[in-house]
Formats: C-alpha cells, sequence, structure tokens
C-alpha cells in the first residue's frame, strides 16, 4: 500500500508539558466521567424570558441547508474531528487525560479530474491540510501525534469516501505544532473555559428542517446502497413557502457506475422519485424535488465524478463552513458561526456550548409537554471561568395559548442547572463519536 502523505515540521518550539511526570498526569480525576464541577446548588447567572419572535412554523418563509457527508466542507469538518478524537484516545491511553489541542483548521484544496460516461480518471490528487495545535511532548518525551493524525484523517476517508482511493488520489499533509503557552495554561488549570465565546441552540426542529436533514441521511444511507451511482457528495436546500416545500439536491454521480447518457436520466428520475417518497412520510404539506438542476442534457452537461465527490475537480473546503453543530445551516433561526469540529471536547466552549445549548433546548422543550412550542438558547463563557458557570445562561420560551410563563420557570432552570452541572459527560459522547458535530 502506498499512500501520498507528507509529514510538514511543525513552526515553533517543542515546550515540556504542563505536568511534572507521568504518574501525576495518570493520577489525574477522570476527564471522561461526568462531572458536577461545583456542586448543583450553586447560584448561576440563567436568564428566562419569552420568546419575542414568531414560532418558526407559523412564519411563512423558512430556508434550510445540509451539506451532505461527502461535501468538502464536511469532508474537512470529518477528518478535524477525527484527528481530534483519535490525539484524545492517544493522550488518555498515555497520560489518562486529555491534553490540549485543536485540530479545527483542516484545509482542502481541490484536485482534478476527467470524469467520462462509463469510466474517468483523477488527473491531480485532492490536498488535504491538516493544521491546528496539540500538546505534542511531556516530560520530554515526544508524541507521535503526527502519525496519530494522519492516520485518523487517512481512516476517515476510506470510510466515507468509498469511491475514493485514498492511497492515490489524496495527499495528506500535517501542519500541527505545539499550542501557545497561555491558552495551554488554562487548559491545565482544569475545566476552565479556553475563550469567550458563546454556543446558541433552539428545539424542536421544525418540520423543515427534519426534511432536510432526513434527505440527506437517506440519500447517504438506504438510497446509495440502493443506487451506487450516487456519491457521498450531497446538498439539500429546502425552501418552504406557506405549506409549500420545495427540496433543491445536488447530489454527484459515480460515472464507472454510469455507462451512458439514458441511464444517467433514469438515475436523475429515480433519485428524485425515491427522495420525495422519503419527504412524503415527513409531512403533510406539499413538496416538491428537484435533482442536479445545473444539468443542461442539449448542451451534455452532467453532473458526473468518478469518485462521486466535488472537491476531485476544483472544489475546496473548510472546517466551519457548512453544517453548525445540529447538521443544518438554519438563517432563520439563531446559529453561531462557530466552528465545532476539531475543537478539543474538555474546555473549548465554542464547541461544548453549542452542544450543550442544543441539548438544552431540546429538554426544555420536551419538559413544556405540548405547552412549550419553541425554546432558543444562548449560552457565554467567560475565558479563565469554570466552564459549569457561564457569565450568562439565556433561554427564549414561546408557549403555547393561554400558558402561564412562570408555570415552568423552575423547571426550566433546572434543566440549565443539571446540564451545566454535567457538562463533563459531553466529553465522553464526543470521544467516542456518540456526539455529532456537523
Amino acid at each position: 500500500m502506498r499512500r501520498r502523505i507528507l509529514c510538514s515540521r511543525a513552526f515553533g518550539p517543542q515546550v515540556d508539558g504542563s505536568t511534572s511526570n507521568s504518574e501525576k498526569v495518570k493520577s489525574d480525576y477522570p476527564i471522561l466521567r461526568p462531572q458536577i464541577l461545583r456542586g448543583e446548588s450553586m447560584e448561576r447567572n440563567i436568564l428566562i424570558g419569552e420568546l419575542a419572535s414568531l414560532p418558526i412554523e407559523k412564519q411563512s418563509v423558512e430556508f434550510v441547508e445540509r451539506k451532505g457527508i461527502g461535501h468538502p466542507d464536511s469532508i474537512a469538518d470529518g477528518c478535524a474531528e477525527s484527528v481530534s478524537r483519535a490525539l484524545c484516545k492517544m493522550y488518555l491511553e498515555r497520560f489518562g487525560r486529555i491534553l490540549h489541542h485543536n485540530t479545527d483548521e483542516t484545509q482542502i484544496v481541490g484536485g482534478q479530474s476527467a470524469p467520462k460516461f462509463g469510466g474517468g480518471a483523477i488527473l491531480e490528487p485532492i490536498y488535504i491540510l491538516l493544521v491546528g495545535r496539540a500538546t505534542t511532548t511531556v516530560n520530554g518525551e515526544r508524541l507521535p501525534y503526527r502519525t496519530t493524525a494522519l492516520k485518523a484523517a487517512s481512516e476517515y476517508l476510506e470510510k466515507t469516501c468509498k469511491n475514493l482511493d485514498v492511497d492515490w488520489d489524496i495527499v495528506l499533509d500535517c501542519m500541527i505544532g505545539q499550542g501557545s503557552v497561555d491558552l495551554r495554561g488554562l487548559y491545565d488549570q482544569r475545566l476552565l473555559a479556553n475563550d469567550t465565546s458563546f454556543g446558541v441552540g433552539f428545539a424542536p426542529l421544525s418540520e423543515t428542517e427534519r426534511i432536510t436533514l432526513e434527505t440527506e441521511r437517506f440519500m447517504n444511507g438506504r438510497l446509495c446502497k440502493k443506487m451506487p451511482e450516487l456519491g457521498e457528495d450531497v446538498k439539500v436546500m429546502a425552501c418552504r413557502t406557506g405549506n409549500n416545500i420545495d427540496l433543491t439536491v445536488a447530489v454527484a454521480i459515480v460515472s464507472s457506475k454510469v455507462p451512458d447518457k439514458s441511464h444517467y436520466k433514469s438515475v436523475i428520475q429515480e433519485c428524485r422519485e425515491n427522495c420525495l417518497d422519503n419527504a412524503q412520510k415527513l409531512t403533510k404539506r406539499k413538496v416538491n424535488v428537484f435533482v442536479n438542476t445545473a444539468d443542461d442534457y442539449e448542451k451534455d452537461i452532467y453532473y458526473l465524478t468518478v469518485s462521486g465527490l466535488s472537491m476531485e475537480n476544483g472544489d475546496d473546503g473548510s472546517v466551519g463552513r457548512g453544517n453548525r453543530s445540529n447538521g443544518l445551516i438554519t438563517p432563520m433561526r439563531p446559529m453561531s458561526m462557530e466552528a465545532c469540529a476539531g475543537k478539543n471536547p474538555v474546555t473549548h466552549v465554542g464547541k461544548l456550548y453549542n452542544l450543550l445549548a442544543n441539548q438544552v433546548a431540546a429538554e426544555i422543550h420536551k419538559v413544556g409537554r405540548g405547552d412549550i412550542t419553541e425554546v432558543h438558547t444562548r449560552i457565554l463563557s467567560q475565558i479563565g471561568h469554570p466552564i459549569d458557570a457561564p457569565q450568562a445562561a439565556s433561554a427564549s420560551i414561546g408557549y403555547a395559548e393561554g400558558v402561564n410563563p412562570k408555570k415552568y420557570e423552575a423547571e426550566i432552570r433546572a434543566v440549565y442547572d443539571e446540564k451545566l452541572a454535567n457538562i463533563g459527560s459531553l466529553t465522553e459522547q464526543i470521544v467516542t463519536g456518540k456526539l455529532t458535530v456537523f
């Protein structure tokens, strides 16, 4: 097996780790065990109010987007997150705790390809640059962080991109270097926010949001098994106007699986029919599905790819440019621009607070038992302060008609308190892959 892998030298000095010896590190509290960091009885600044905006389901227009697992931005997210998880596991195995790292700067530079019906070739490989900071040396011991990172990214690509020859069609380059001393110092004080940032969440998903999410999952799940012509690079854009939902779907078609133009057209039609049938199971609204609308059969323009990925032919990708932590891009909802993938899962509030805000929103909606129609949550940190004690945590609640907001205030506060007190449990869910971040 031959892989195109570049290991570039990291910038900056190799600084010794923060602990005096490995045994001391191993005796630290187990970071993956759910923690009540400062006690459930502590006073937290939790702000509860009523939702000022019209609930999303009552708004006349709604836009929702989902970039599929093979989209260049999602590939960047996936590589960054897989590298972070691999580093976490390496640190845990060696030292019993997760050390400082952030690998959230992965970049993808598209290659060049020449697809054709029944075949085709990738002419220039896709270039993937793994960038970030990590603890690279502890007590004078150099850690195999580059090998760990490159292996994790390669394995993720092999698992995700089934029509891509990872050995030959990808160039992997690693430029992960040492983290800055001040942030590493904060990290080693344990569970203090390493940034002043915020997370946002909302619940429940609207019908249009669920359809958008489930359409991509359906295409990259059951449908691709039924139709091998479909690549993993899928994008779904939903536009709801009143009770009409238009789904515009772009899907890369694998050229080697499609012998001619006629077969291509039948694939597009079958894909459209399957997506429509799946979407109609999720709603009583009228649904229209459009697939590969940039095709122009009269001009011989088809969305053909060799690998089922648009990054084989010029499309680039970056971490954080795609789906938010709930898997969607929702311009009609509160939304953070924070990139979650690749950030450390212990103290990076840009990651933890976005995930937690969505969990809090979902739990508040659940305790409302139908009286709470919509929840928006926001959590703000201060750098250097405990992550379970944010500067402010807010919940904006939409109530059903006639419901007294005071009825659920104590329960809402209790949900926030419990979730913040046990924020350490998110770490294990992230490291073990139970929580997705894009």
